[in-house]
């Protein structure tokens, strides 16, 4: 998969910037925003807050899963 599309985040646990994040799923917050889910590969998990531009942009490419 090419990681130049793949949702990059924060990883709190090895305080890493802009980690691949595999298997995404993209979330609906309460108030309407887009948070995505997944994991860096080695088993840490990881989660972003992204906008709407983003989080359709990523289930369009695949590179996430619809979760809501």
């Amino acid at each position: 998969m090419d990681t130049e599309k793949m949702i990059k985040a924060y990883c709190l646990k090895t305080k890493e910037k802009n980690v691949p994040m595999h298997e995404a799923v993209i979330t609906k917050t309460a108030k309407g925003g887009y948070m995505a889910g997944g994991h860096d590969g080695k088993g840490n998990k990881m989660a972003a807050i992204l906008s709407e531009a983003k989080a359709l942009k990523a289930i369009e490419d695949g590179v996430a899963t619809k979760g809501y």
